[in-house]
């Protein structure tokens, strides 16, 4: 079985509704991969019922019955299937968003007492033995925790849902131990690679969930190094060197952007994973964090920074980025468009996140079509391309790069403003065909400006060949 920990590293933003700017739930993550081409597809799952199927996973052969019937959902899954789904992320019709997985890892200590189970649930898996069956945000972590009781786990993963009023992250961290924090209304959380969750309040049944005996798990093997707290991170995370180069610098970047006044240490431990923010957070400011690289400090890689510093942290946005999703969910029983996919391909600095409303039949065809080599009617490949141009000639393209994006998120805005008027006068199937047009013309308008831009962008490039001689007249 590969060894998926070399396989996959992600960064996790969630927002409560009180939060953000809209009113919105959120959450989001880059989906990070070993390898800088990994083709994504974005497709509609449709409903099934009637189904009497086991679903055996390709990757370590995890095998259980699927439930007779499933709501349809959106989702992201990888172009070979080889190692499984990997579907990742998505909104069923219910208005429940997925995001599986952020990659995290325990410590030996607890690992020795809970090992791992080999063909136990793993993030190829999650996504598709979840989304379809779940009502809320807070069932699917009580329905996932009942799956990996008599499944277990065959890594770390830290997962989240969200609906129209809650945000759950849940961290499977062991075979069997698991705990959720429900992300309070006015705050947001950012997960990078690592145990994440701190204290746990087990009188508060509303905001947290566990897996069941827990605490007598860590009281008998004596898993607890503090005297007087319960804190999940240093029970079952880890905090090694790696984690301070690799992991917790994101974390530090995310919140000096959302909490500027708040000084902290960029390889500390004990950066708090849940943060009131000092201004409302909006999608822009979501996409920023997911598209930064250490921007305006010394670490960034495509920075005037020493080559030691600039090399000296893992940025969040990355070349081996498979995509980037931002779930957005609005007040779902005042309008029936409230759920919006933002889909993100190629590298994130350099590409836009393009929004479409999951209350469709299908998303586009160019999202669908991902084929194994370059084409550019594909939306994979022709973001990849774009984001492979841009970065060729970083300081002379990146302000028309920023000039394109922002254009774009501009017209977004006003397109969902203009798609929201008539989606509230709409129910039914006439609103789902509506949204499910709306998708292909969002789509075609997104990969117009790609391609214009693309274009601009090689035809400048050619006039920056080094390969070029001019001939001195006095010689």
């Amino acid at each position: 079985m590969t060894d998926r920990i070399e396989l996959s590293a992600c960064t996790s933003i969630m927002v409560g509704k009180k939060a953000s700017m809209d009113g919105a739930t959120y959450i989001s993550r880059n989906e990070d991969r070993l390898n800088a081409i990994y083709p994504k597809r974005v497709i509609v799952q449709p409903a099934v019922s009637n189904r009497h199927e086991t679903y055996v996973s390709a990757y370590n052969k995890m095998t259980m019955p699927y439930p007779e019937s499933g709501y349809r959902y959106t989702s992201t899954p990888s172009v070979d299937q080889t190692t499984g789904p990997n579907e990742e992320d998505g909104f069923n019709e219910k208005n429940v968003g997925m995001s599986a997985t952020e990659s995290v890892y325990a410590n030996e200590k607890v690992l020795a007492c809970d090992p791992y189970v080999k063909n136990g649930l793993a993030e190829d898996s999650l996504a598709t033995l979840v989304l379809p069956y779940i009502d809320s945000a807070r069932e699917g972590v009580k329905y996932l925790g009942k799956l990996v009781a008599e499944y277990g786990s065959t890594e770390g993963n830290g997962l989240q849902f969200n609906d129209k009023d809650e945000v759950w992250y849940m961290e499977v961290v062991t075979g069997h131990q698991w705990v959720a924090v429900r992300i309070p209304d006015d705050s947001y959380a950012v997960a990078a690679n690592q145990v994440a969750i701190q204290d746990i309040d087990f009188e508060d049944s509303d905001n947290y969930m566990w897996a069941d005996g827990i605490q007598n798990f860590v009281e008998k093997n004596n898993l607890n190094p503090d005297f007087d707290r319960w804190d999940f991170r240093h029970i079952f995370g880890t905090d090694t060197e790696k984690d301070h180069h690799y992991n917790t610098p994101r974390v530090w970047f995310a919140q000096s952007f959302l909490n500027p006044s708040i000084e902290q240490d960029p390889e500390s431990a004990e950066i708090p994973f849940i943060r009131k923010p000092e201004r409302k957070i909006t999608v822009e400011d979501i996409q920023y964090i997911l598209k930064s690289h250490y921007n305006e400090t010394k670490y960034d890689p495509l920075g005037s920074g020493n080559e030691h510093d600039k090399k000296t942290y893992r940025a969040i946005s990355l070349s081996r980025t498979a995509n980037s999703h931002i779930l957005q969910m609005r007040d779902s029983d005042k309008n029936g468009a409230a759920g919006v996919e933002w889909t993100g391909f190629g590298i994130p600095s350099f590409c836009p996140q393009v929004p479409f409303f999951t209350n469709a039949k299908e998303i586009d065809e160019s999202y669908s079509y991902t084929p194994e080599k370059l084409d550019l009617k594909s939306a994979y490949w022709l973001y990849t391309t774009l984001a492979m141009v841009v970065e060729s000639h970083y300081a002379e393209f990146v302000e028309q790069n920023l000039d394109y994006q922002k254009s774009l998120s501009q017209w977004a805005r006003e397109k969902i403003a203009e798609v929201d008027k008539k989606a509230e006068s709409m129910t039914g199937s006439a609103l789902t065909d509506y949204l499910t047009e709306q998708n292909k013309q969002i789509a075609k308008h997104y990969n117009d400006a790609a391609r214009t831009h693309l274009a601009d962008l090689v035809t400048q490039g050619a006039e920056l060949s080094k390969l070029t001689f001019k001939m001195d007249p006095n010689l």
